[in-house]
């Protein structure tokens, strides 16, 4: 065991070396990890240990000493403080850099694999202003930010949630992962909110109207969807703000009022009224057109959500002959890539909208070989009975929440003879724990190939290629 005198309370000199994965520096003292927070690969800080564990401790800079070389102005006027970027001021070659060994470094450790390289790494060619979709908070409980006068209005905040604080939100006027017409949006809402005098929704004494906002985009059709999620319905007090927004944004196809009277601090509702326009709006993905309603879930990053459905398309390798298992399908948007260039495909999903809504998406686009299956995959292949009335797969395409696969599935999967798996996945940790156990049983990977999707984020999506030994 690495011997060290680093102890909670003092005060280290560091150097950083890498980050860890969830955007850590890694720093070392004999051999010792210390994470830092807020420190980026290649600085020199003098900082404070505020936790010690078994193995590991956790600091926080106090002063940079020495600037590191990958450093660079990050635009944000809310950097310092939002949570939604976690690296703007490291430079994007070395974000990729890092998440690449972040990636290498959990399957030579968890998976077994010696020497372990990532075979592509395919960078975004927007690095901001990406994403389709964001969400954001009203609050009577604004942030204050360093420096402002003690008299300054606490009251109304419609942005993000600061780091760590669920009841505490920052006034955002511009944020540079979504589109400019997003800030403009969002900013006419602040404004129009404030003048109608309209109540943020507290989450301590849950009083309150107004609970979040939320801007989808369809990068290539226009479409823009205003989602206004308030925690009861009134009329009269919400169409005038609808009003507004439809006035100054010609752009907007689409108003919604989600209606959310539940305690939890979700931005969709038990039900929804249409305030304009349709009641969705449409995004196209390769020559594929897709519905996305309030709360159905899509791709958040449409140019680089392509060259991943291509990456995973590509390790399929299909001639025309396979069927196709798309498991964890959603929406469907994988299937009906797959569906393209196979003979059949058969997606499997638990949440009864998101097969409506992969079911709609097929028949608007003339795909009739994709057939969708209600399946809650921790169990659904015991019953014999139902994998009797579905034929055997080919390709077995896999993309599971941040959790990975059950392991009654993982063990499952080997069982179905399929000659070629396509693991998507967005956590290494858990992908890399899958693998582990499908290469005891017998399969090799055979490429892996990192999509960034989410720049400036310490977010990974992974693509693994499987063939059977």
């Amino acid at each position: 065991m690495i011997e060290t005198n680093i102890k909670k309370g003092q005060e280290y000199e560091l150097t950083i070396e890498s980050l860890a994965y969830g955007g850590k520096g890694i720093a070392k003292v004999n051999g010792f990890v210390v994470f830092v927070k807020n420190a980026i690969p290649g600085q020199k800080v003098r900082a404070l240990v505020y936790r010690k564990r078994k193995g590991y401790a956790e600091a926080r800079p106090l002063e940079v000493l020495e600037e590191s070389p990958y450093k660079i102005e990050a635009p944000c006027e809310h950097f310092a403080y939002c949570g939604g970027c976690t690296f703007q001021q490291l430079d994007y070659e070395e974000q990729l850099n890092q998440k690449r060994r972040q990636v290498e470094e959990l399957f030579i450790r968890q998976a077994g694999i010696e020497d372990f390289k990532v075979d592509e790494v395919i960078g975004a060619d927007e690095i901001y202003h990406y994403r389709n979709k964001m969400e954001f908070s009203f609050s009577n409980r604004r942030w204050i930010l360093p420096g402002e006068a003690e008299d300054a209005n606490k009251d109304f905040a419609l942005g993000l949630h600061v780091p760590r604080r669920y009841d505490k939100i920052l006034d955002i006027n511009q944020c540079f992962i979504q589109p400019e017409l997003g800030n403009d949006i969002l900013n006419a809402v602040k404004s129009k909110a404030c003048e109608l005098k309209l109540k943020p929704y507290d989450v301590k004494t849950h009083n309150g109207f107004l609970r979040h906002l939320v801007l989808r985009f369809g990068h290539n059709t226009g479409d823009v969807m205003v989602n206004l999620v308030t925690s009861y319905e009134n009329p009269e007090l919400i169409q005038p703000l609808a009003d507004t927004i439809h006035e100054q944004f010609p752009q907007v196809t689409t108003i919604i009022n989600n209606i959310n009277t539940k305690k939890a601090d979700i931005a969709y509702g038990e039900y929804e009224t249409l305030l304009f326009g349709e009641p969705t709006i449409t995004e196209k993905i390769g020559n594929l057109t897709f519905e996305i309603s309030a709360n159905s879930f899509f791709q958040t990053n449409t140019l680089q959500g392509e060259k991943l459905y291509k990456t995973a398309l590509n390790g399929a390798s299909l001639s025309g002959e396979e069927i196709v298992y798309d498991l964890y399908c959603g929406t469907g948007s994988i299937s009906l890539f797959l569906a393209q260039e196979a003979k059949e495909v058969h997606g499997f999903e638990v949440i009864v909208s998101s097969i409506e809504d992969a079911t709609r998406n097929a028949i608007s686009n003339g795909i009739t070989n994709v057939y969708f299956h209600k399946a809650n995959l921790d169990f659904f292949f015991r019953k014999a009975a139902i994998k009797k009335d579905i034929p055997s797969p080919d390709v077995i395409v896999i993309d599971p929440p941040r959790a990975g696969m059950h392991k009654d599935m993982v063990t499952a999967l080997p069982k179905f003879g399929a000659k070629r798996l396509v693991y998507i996945s967005c956590n290494p940790t858990t992908q890399s724990r899958d693998i582990a156990q499908l290469l005891e049983d017998g399969y090799k990977l055979k490429k892996l190939t990192m999509v960034d999707m989410f720049p400036h984020t310490p977010h990974i999506e992974t693509v693994g290629v499987l063939e059977k030994s």
